[in-house]
């Protein structure tokens, strides 16, 4: 205890400052290591090293340890017996479970976003064409992490455009995990026509059409995920 400045002294506000600015590394860290595993540098299965990890981010390993931690913490990492951690293999159980809890989130989004161009909000229907555009061109320059990012960027706009912060809070929960489903798995030309017909839908303000195309879309997404990774739907 020795040292600590009494009574809420500016030294308190540095080490608020210090703690601050460790959290900032360790979601930094947290970020560069999902996104590694998302666009398979760290495929599932492998096995991950802190002191490797901390110089491949040229950060220290305090910052990288605690975004290991986390993210075994949400299930993308797990501890081996003795040491490390790994990049987790998903399971047909995870992609069933994942499936279950979006298909909803994922119809009442664009049901709402329906409705809010119905009422005259319009804002975010360009940001929707404009990736539309750009996941049809990485696929035809077979570009998979691009058309993966303009895939789950679009979805992400549609829970936008649909102006529910509680529902914009749960979806970011999986984000990731969507991110790394969708590179996974392939992605046929008929799902991208899919996403066309959304922004259609929702375009011309018609919740259940709306509604409707992305049951369809994410019920699609699903049998190709679990035909793709398990060789079932």
């Amino acid at each position: 205890m020795a040292g600590r400045a009494p009574g809420g002294s500016a030294r308190g506000g540095g080490d608020g400052s210090r703690t601050a600015g460790s959290a900032s590394l360790s979601a930094r860290a947290r970020e560069e290591v999902l996104q590694r595993i998302v666009d398979r540098r760290y495929p599932q299965g492998a096995r991950l090293v802190e002191r490797e990890v901390a110089e491949e981010l040229s950060m220290s390993r305090v910052p990288v340890r605690e975004a290991l931690r986390a993210l075994v913490a949400e299930g993308l990492l797990e501890l081996l017996p003795h040491s490390g951690v790994r990049v987790r293999r998903l399971e047909r159980a995870d992609v069933e479970h994942l499936y279950e809890v979006w298909e909803p989130l994922a119809v009442q989004a664009s049901r709402l976003a329906a409705r809010a161009v119905a009422a005259g909000d319009t804002a975010g229907l360009d940001v929707l064409e404009e990736l539309l555009r750009q996941a049809e061109t990485a696929a035809a320059q077979d570009e998979g992490a691009r058309e993966v990012a303009a895939h789950t960027a679009f979805h992400e706009g549609i829970v936008a455009m649909a102006g529910n912060p509680l529902l914009g809070r749960t979806m970011e929960q999986l984000s990731w995990q969507l991110r790394l489903l969708f590179g996974l798995r392939a992605e046929p030309a008929h799902m991208r026509a899919q996403h066309a017909e959304m922004h259609r839908h929702i375009a011309a303000g018609d919740q259940e059409a709306a509604a409707a195309g992305t049951l369809l879309h994410v019920r699609d997404s699903r049998a190709v995920a679990l035909r793709t990774l398990f060789g079932e739907a």
